[in-house]
C-alpha cells in the first residue's frame, strides 16, 4: 500500500480524501507563500503547490515508501489570483465583486514519489457561478469568519455553498484537490489510486 503524505493544513482536503476512502499523514509545509508573485493565477496556484510539496518531500520524519502531495488553490477573478482575503474588508470588498459573476478556481497539484524522485504536477481548474448576494448576507457571511480561511472567500461544502449557484468541472478541485487530476498524476508515477485505499 502506497502512503500519502498530504502537505497541506487544509481541513476541506484531508475530509475530501478521507471521504474518497484515503487516510493520508498531513506534514503541513510551512512555506511562505508570499515569495511568489507576478505570476498568472494558475501558474501560481501550481508554483505555490510545488513548493509546498518540495518542503514536505525533503523531511526525514516520513513514513515508509510515500507519495507527497502539495496543493494549492486560488481564484481567479477579472484576471487576478485571489488567495486568502487579509480581512473582514477585504473578504467584504470581494464578494461585492463576486456577487452574480463567474471566478475560475485554479488548484495546482505536485506529486513526488520520494523513493524515486519523480514528480508529476497539474493545475485542475474549474468554474465558479456566484450567486447575486444581498450586502446583508455579505456582511453576515463575513462575520462567521468561514470566508477569512479560504481561497477565493467561499466554500461551495460549508456556509458559502447557497452563494454557489453552479460548478464547470470537477466539483472537489473547489474544495481544494481534484480527484481525478490526482489519480492522473500517481498514474504519471506509476502508482495507482487504488492502492491508497485504507478501507
Amino acid at each position: 500500500m502506497t502512503t500519502l503524505v498530504l502537505a497541506s493544513a487544509s481541513p476541506a482536503r484531508l475530509s475530501t480524501l478521507r471521504s474518497a476512502g484515503v487516510e493520508p499523514v498531513v506534514i503541513v509545509s510551512g512555506v511562505d507563500e508570499s515569495q511568489i508573485t507576478d505570476l498568472p493565477p494558475a501558474e501560481l496556484a501550481l508554483q505555490l503547490a510545488e513548493l509546498k510539496c518540495a518542503a514536505v518531500a525533503g523531511r526525514a520524519d516520513l513514513p515508509p515508501d510515500p507519495v507527497v502531495l502539495g496543493c494549492d488553490s486560488v481564484l481567479e477573478l477579472d484576471g487576478e489570483a485571489l488567495g486568502k482575503p487579509a480581512d473582514a474588508e477585504d473578504a467584504r470588498q470581494r464578494w461585492q465583486r463576486m456577487s452574480g459573476r463567474s471566478g475560475v478556481l485554479h488548484t495546482g497539484h505536485s506529486l513526488r514519489d520520494v523513493a524515486t524522485g519523480q514528480v508529476a504536477a497539474a493545475t485542475a481548474s474549474t468554474v465558479v457561478n456566484f450567486a447575486e448576494i444581498t450586502d446583508e448576507e455579505i456582511a453576515a457571511y463575513v462575520a462567521t469568519g468561514e470566508p477569512l480561511q479560504v481561497a477565493g472567500a467561499f466554500t461551495v461544502d460549508g456556509l458559502g455553498g447557497p452563494f454557489v449557484t453552479g460548478l464547470e468541472g470537477d466539483p472537489h478541485n473547489v474544495v481544494g484537490v481534484s480527484l481525478p487530476l490526482v489519480r492522473e498524476l500517481l498514474a504519471e508515477l506509476g502508482r495507482s489510486w487504488i492502492h491508497l485505499w485504507s478501507r
